[in-house]
């Protein structure tokens, strides 16, 4: 696991997850980063797919297409296969997809969560898309490229492939993509929600980093600076009640804000 960068006060955190936000071209702060949180460090960047264990890479082609089935009266948007998958993701079914967000803060939430782990470091991951972009296959860079975009919708991907297979095929090389959902609800829109995809089911991004060093950034949160950033999330308005939109966010939000220190 690469060495991280140990976060020693709010300020200090505050500076590491803009560090590079400046866009010299716009003359404004414009960051080029994708950022996931985890309550606990050191925990890699794995996908819901490979926790299923096994053959997980053989099975990832029949949970996608029976989402689709039984799913189809809750989708609504074109029917990519892309879309289907980030909504499969957004619901919980074990993807290749990993969740991620454009804000830092969402991210310190999803390390803050849960009181549970606070005896815990946490983690955010700060990954630079402009850098990851760069080794993607030609056909998909020229793609960005015509848009003027950093980042894939699913209808985008869709004219460079419909099919797992064909997106595998692209490269004989590894590499990641990210991909933005639909706005199909509020929970997608309020957590500024981003999705990764590897070019195989079996692929560990955290590795693919390793070997492309100047592209992500990994900032631990210690233990004793986790109430400190939870409280103060809580105080800007980012908590479980404004990115779980409903009652069931209201209620995960009132029983954590209410559990004693």
């Amino acid at each position: 696991m690469p060495e991280p960068i140990i976060a020693e006060s709010w300020g200090h955190l505050q500076e590491e997850l803009f560090e590079g936000s400046w866009n010299e071209p716009l003359k404004r702060f414009r960051s080029t980063a994708a950022f996931r949180g985890a309550s606990r460090a050191n925990v890699g960047l794995r996908t819901s797919l490979s926790h299923i264990g096994g053959r997980f890479a053989e099975r990832e082609k029949h949970l996608i297409r029976n989402f689709r089935k039984y799913a189809h009266r809750s989708f609504v948007g074109d029917e990519s296969l892309w879309n289907w998958l980030a909504l499969a993701q957004h619901h919980g079914l074990p993807t290749r997809l990993l969740d991620w967000t454009y804000s830092p803060y969402v991210a310190l939430h999803f390390v803050t969560a849960d009181p549970n782990t606070f005896d815990h470091d946490g983690e955010v991951w700060a990954v630079n898309f402009v850098e990851t972009n760069r080794h993607l296959p030609p056909g998909m860079r020229r793609l960005l490229e015509e848009e003027g975009s950093d980042v894939f919708t699913g209808a985008m991907l869709s004219r460079v492939t419909e099919s797992l297979d064909g997106f595998d095929a692209l490269s004989t090389t590894p590499f990641v993509a990210f991909l933005e959902p639909p706005s199909v609800n509020d929970r997608i829109v309020n957590q500024s929600a981003l999705f990764s995809i590897m070019s195989h089911p079996r692929a560990v991004l955290h590795e693919w980093l390793i070997d492309h060093d100047s592209s992500y950034r990994r900032i631990v949160i210690p233990a004793q600076l986790k109430w400190e950033v939870r409280d103060k999330l809580d105080q800007g308005n980012i908590n479980e009640r404004v990115l779980f939109p409903g009652l069931d966010g209201l209620s995960r939000w009132l029983k954590r804000y209410y559990t004693e220190r």
